[in-house]
Formats: C-alpha cells, structure tokens, sequence
C-alpha cells in the first residue's frame, strides 16, 4: 500500500498529471497489439495534460539490435507520437540490483536453482521451493555472481 509520503513525493513529481509509458522489447518489429497500447498510452496521457515515455524494456541483450531501437522510435512517431522522454529499463539496473538485494538481506528474497518444470511441480503441489530456506549470505553471494 502507497504511504501518504510516497503519493506526496508521487504528486511532487507528476505535478498530478498522467504519466505513461510504452515498453517495447527492442528484439523484434512491433505488431499490431504494440501499436494499440501505443495509441493507449500516448491518447490518454496527452488528454490529461501528462506525458508518455518511450522505456526500452532491454534487459535480454542477446536479442536485441539498434535496428529493432530504431524501428520502434520510428514507428512511434509515424503514429504520429513524440515521446516525452527515451528511457532504458537498464538504465535502473543498479538502483532495481540494490532493491533486491535489500530483499535478500531482509529475507524476503532468495536465489532459487529449480528448473522451470520443476518450478511449475512445486507451485502444482503446493510446496515451497527447497531453496527457501537458503541462508541469507549464500544467497546473496549466489545473486552477485549473477550480476
């Protein structure tokens, strides 16, 4: 639930006005679903008096090439949409590695190992992960590596 001081902070920053954002994955063209959330997201904000970001979501860089960056940028603006501000979700990456690692130390987070089907068995029988209760240093040397 949002505190009273981070809807204040929320309102000091939007001055109360919409603030959307179209999120694309750079690692293809976008299709007709992209191009309605796009209309969605720069409609609403600009009938509000707000603005739209235009937030690369770039977090598999194995995927994505400057030719899909480009032809997003291009097919926003041949919409007929300017986006407020270009954003990159790595961008955040520190500031996001550092959230969870705050949830780790809290123990409210942990590296789990288990494949995806066995993921998908436990979560089917209603267990918990035999990772769980991994110490909380473990984890988190684990969730460095990871970086």
């Amino acid at each position: 639930m949002n505190t009273p001081e981070l809807l204040k902070k929320h309102l000091e920053f939007t001055g109360g006005k919409v603030v959307t954002r179209f999120p694309p994955e750079p690692n293809g063209y976008i299709h007709i679903g992209h191009a309605k959330s796009i209309r969605f997201n720069f409609t609403l904000a600009a009938e509000y008096g707000g603005v739209t970001y235009l937030r690369y979501d770039d977090t598999n860089p194995e995927k994505e090439t400057v030719e899909y960056i480009n032809s997003i940028r291009d097919n926003v603006k041949w919409l007929g949409y300017e986006p407020w501000k270009v954003t990159y979700a790595s961008d955040n990456f520190d500031f996001i590695y550092n959230c969870a690692v705050e949830l780790i130390k809290k123990d409210k987070a942990y590296v789990d190992e288990q494949t995806k089907a066995e993921m998908e068995a436990y979560r089917k029988e209603g267990r918990p992960s035999p990772y769980r209760n991994r110490p909380i240093e473990e984890s988190l040397k684990m969730f460095d590596g990871m970086r």
